[in-house]
């Protein structure tokens, strides 16, 4: 190395270099140092600290080699919790002399205007993931983006080509890829223990009916017009703005749990069908809109997609399929959910996966997986391309729902091709003056 390279520095490395391969970073013993010195450590914002983003600012402080300097949220007692979470973590531990404190913020813009910054990580209501993700791109920051990624298919291609453009670490929220049994029901399928595959069942919760609502006054602890962001205006009522409520919205989601939760079993779906960076291409189904009160996403679905390699795929809720993934070939079958993993002929539970064959991306953390990948600039076990595609799924079914047309699909185009209506609603509006 000649002098000039000796003098980059760490954080010039993790902004101006670009994802260089698929392995998994392996760690340094100063990785794994109980309290790495600063020149090592990612410096992190977070963007979004209620419910699971509350989850993730735990599990990142957990690990030695981060440095949470900021938060983010339009809630003002959310916001001064997590901040006083992390003061208060820092404040217990040895090397508290370089901690400066942690800084909190309502715009997340001025988050991402920070140079200190190397990562975020971006758990808002779904409607914001896309618009953040993006701006996060731009600034010269790693994300790991909670899922659905997006509430349309062009938001979730921005994010992909924003990411590649900007030489950026993308880690999606699809955690159930660092899973032993996922990522081994997988291999099991990928390396022809069923059979041929022929069919994949894919189930997951429905949305449910909400309730009558009347307009309530704004809380002043609530910065509500940033809460809505580009979503349309719409009168306040606590409910809208509720954890576990507003999924169910479909101003703030991808058809509810189709998108909030199906996009994990859909996810692990395509890892097994080998379609990581396509999709299928004809899709059709149905599905039960609520007409009054504040939810209006599927309280029941089914849905069924065909693959160019003659896979079929059934979507559906969970009371008509298991929740998780089924897969069936010519000679078994194997069943995975977080719970369990399942087979039939059950020897296959104990088979081996032997060196020459297919192994898939093997990571036992999905939080340490991102902060590794940001240091060595690997690809991630979840990356941008691979969680567009998937989550693309998600936004297809709900838009087969609402045309109730049989809908054909260019994965390569990204276009229906038949369908100009089908069309229109792979874009949503943004209210101004938010835009991508």
């Amino acid at each position: 190395m000649n002098d000039a390279s000796q003098r980059l520095t760490r954080r010039g490395f993790l902004k101006g270099t670009a994802v260089a391969t698929a392995a998994p970073y392996v760690l340094t013993s100063s990785a794994r140092a109980a309290d790495p010195p600063p020149s090592e450590r990612v410096t992190m914002g977070a963007i979004g600290v209620g419910g699971m983003g509350s989850g993730h600012l735990k599990g990142f402080l957990g690990l030695p080699d981060v440095q949470m300097v900021a938060v983010c949220d339009v809630w003002q007692p959310q916001r001064e919790k997590a901040q006083k979470t992390v003061n208060d973590h820092y404040a217990k531990k040895s090397a508290k002399g370089s901690f400066k404190g942690c800084d909190a913020y309502v715009d997340f813009r001025d988050l991402l205007a920070r140079d200190d910054i190397d990562a975020v990580y971006v758990a808002t209501p779904d409607h914001w993931h896309a618009l953040i993700a993006v701006e996060a791109a731009k600034a010269g920051k790693d994300m790991y983006v909670e899922k659905p990624m997006d509430v349309c298919v062009a938001e979730g291609r921005a994010i992909a080509d924003a990411v590649k453009r900007y030489g950026r670490v993308f880690q999606y929220g699809t955690q159930q890829r660092s899973s032993y049994n996922f990522r081994f029901a997988c291999e099991l399928v990928r390396n022809g223990r069923i059979g041929t595959l022929r069919t994949m069942k894919v189930g997951a919760p429905a949305s449910c009916r909400g309730p009558l609502w009347k307009p309530e006054p704004v809380p002043k602890e609530l910065g509500y017009d940033m809460w809505l962001g580009p979503a349309p205006e719409a009168p306040y009522t606590a409910r809208r703005c509720k954890l576990g409520s507003w999924f169910h919205i479909s101003d703030y989601s991808l058809g509810g749990f189709i998108g909030g939760w199906g996009i994990h079993h859909v996810d692990i779906a395509q890892w097994g069908n080998g379609t990581d960076h396509t999709g299928p291409i004809e899709i059709q189904g149905t599905g039960t809109i609520p007409r009054d009160g504040l939810y209006d996403t599927p309280t029941d679905y089914r849905l069924e997609c065909l693959y160019a390699n003659g896979v079929k795929m059934i979507f559906s809720d969970n009371h008509q399929n298991a929740q998780g993934v089924r897969f069936e070939g010519d000679d078994g079958w194997v069943h995975v959910n977080r719970r369990r993993l399942d087979a039939e002929p059950k020897s296959l539970l104990k088979t081996k996966i032997l060196p020459d064959e297919i192994h898939l991306y093997e990571s036992p953390n999905h939080r340490r997986n991102f902060i590794d990948c940001v240091k060595s600039r690997a690809e991630t076990a979840a990356p941008v391309e691979t969680a567009h595609r998937s989550t693309t799924i998600c936004g297809l079914s709900y838009i087969a729902i609402l045309t109730g047309e049989k809908l054909k699909w260019a994965p390569q185009t990204e276009r229906f091709t038949n369908s100009t209506p089908a069309n229109r609603l792979l874009t949503r509006a943004m209210r101004s003056p938010w835009c991508i």
